[in-house]
């Protein structure tokens, strides 16, 4: 199994306790660098793995197909953490290594625990507050949106594919008692208060 595990936005103090007893119990942790070795080297001794920062598509294929291999050899058999600084789902390199883990071993099973991202950590460093719609972009075109306190959820589902969306997520009372994830047409008439809705123009 490999476990993606959020490391944070870089301050060894904000692991988060699950991330920690992760990092302590796994058979392998691997990292993607120097940075990421140093915000867990207290729990673990950890591979570091190369992720070349080129535009070289074949040189990051052939990393990627690399770190999959070693990667793999303990994932098959037992339990390998891949730690990522932030989210390893938010805006990360770590769905395009699980893609070439998935062609070359798709035996192994794949999960994700959340750390704290850029942007929600940002807004406490500079001390200021959002409570307003948000836009967060790398510079390409927005593709995707999320929703906070979604109520009526196929309701807004409509009015978003009329606005040319077309793929649709709803988490209901995310890591409570309760909790429900929807995909597409199972989005539900109503939601809990606590609902996040995701939806991407595909």
């Amino acid at each position: 199994m490999l476990i993606g595990v959020g490391l944070g936005p870089g301050d060894k103090d904000l692991l988060t306790v699950k991330a920690v007893k992760l990092l302590r119990s796994a058979d392998a942790v691997f990292v993607p660098g120097k940075m990421a070795r140093e915000l867990v080297i207290e729990h673990c001794e950890p591979t570091v793995l190369e992720f070349p920062m080129v535009y070289d598509e074949d040189e990051i294929r052939q990393a990627l197909e690399r770190n999959a291999d070693r990667i793999a050899a303990v994932a098959r058999n037992g339990t390998a953490v891949l730690g990522i600084i932030g989210d390893p789902n938010f805006f990360s390199t770590f769905s395009r290594q699980c893609d070439v883990i998935k062609e070359r071993y798709p035996d192994i099973e794949i999960s994700v625990e959340p750390g704290i991202s850029s942007i929600t950590a940002f807004a406490s460093r500079a001390k200021i507050a959002v409570n307003s719609g948000l836009r967060v972009t790398d510079g390409s075109d927005d593709e995707c949106l999320v929703l906070l306190k979604v109520r009526s959820p196929r309701e807004t589902m409509a009015d978003l594919r009329a606005r040319g969306y077309s793929e649709f997520h709803l988490v209901e009372r995310m890591y409570l008692d309760g909790e429900k994830v929807y995909h597409g047409d199972e989005l539900p008439e109503r939601s809990d208060y606590m609902s996040v809705m995701f939806a991407r123009r595909c």
